[in-house]
């Protein structure tokens, strides 16, 4: 006999035998009071009604979170105000950004223990121009003489560029006289 006939079997004698009436009515609370009386455990009914207040509390929390992001955002960024009050300071200072972040590239890549003292003290000197630079993106927010403003906003960038090629300019200095020690030392 295969497993089929044997299971088919099975229900053809069970046939019949099945409870098909249904439960009257409280026998889930019956149940459940008998079964906390034996396990002294927690009805299973009581947890279902702090379910949905919780999850629509969480879910409120979370719709006020999301909208606070969303308004807190809207702020316009720095740079957006600098661009509104002068867009060509806002394009000069693009260009210059991008110039900047080259050769401060290019000095990281020449960076050797020989060289490192005065990389270092660029960068110091230029976080200090950074810096001022933030606090005239500041005043011209807050309604400076925007001619003048905008004059030492370009110096500023100017300054830093000076600084970073005259650096480079030492960095090639002091790689040219290793070179040329290297080159006459006689053992």
């Amino acid at each position: 006999m295969n497993e089929e006939e044997k299971l088919e079997d099975l229900f053809k004698n069970l046939q019949g035998s099945f409870d098909m009436e249904e439960p009257t009515v409280g026998h889930e609370q019956r149940f459940l009071g008998k079964l906390d009386s034996v396990n002294q455990t927690v009805s299973l009914h009581t947890r279902k009604y702090w379910w949905k207040p919780l999850s629509i509390v969480a879910s409120i929390v979370l719709l006020c979170a999301i909208g606070a992001g969303l308004f807190f955002n809207n702020a316009p960024t720095i740079e957006e105000q600098v661009a509104k009050i002068s867009p060509e300071a806002s394009q000069t200072e693009f260009y210059f950004a991008n110039l900047i972040n080259e050769q401060v590239k290019q000095l990281e890549g020449e960076s050797t223990p020989e060289t490192q003292k005065v990389i270092d003290d660029s960068m110091t000197q230029l976080r200090k121009l950074e810096n001022n630079y933030l606090v005239l993106e500041q005043d011209l927010l807050n309604g400076g003489n925007s001619k003048l403003i905008l004059s030492a906003m370009i110096t500023n960038f100017q300054t830093r560029i000076d600084l970073l090629q005259e650096v480079l300019n030492q960095v090639e200095t002091i790689k040219n006289l290793k070179k040329y020690n290297d080159e006459n030392f006689t053992i």
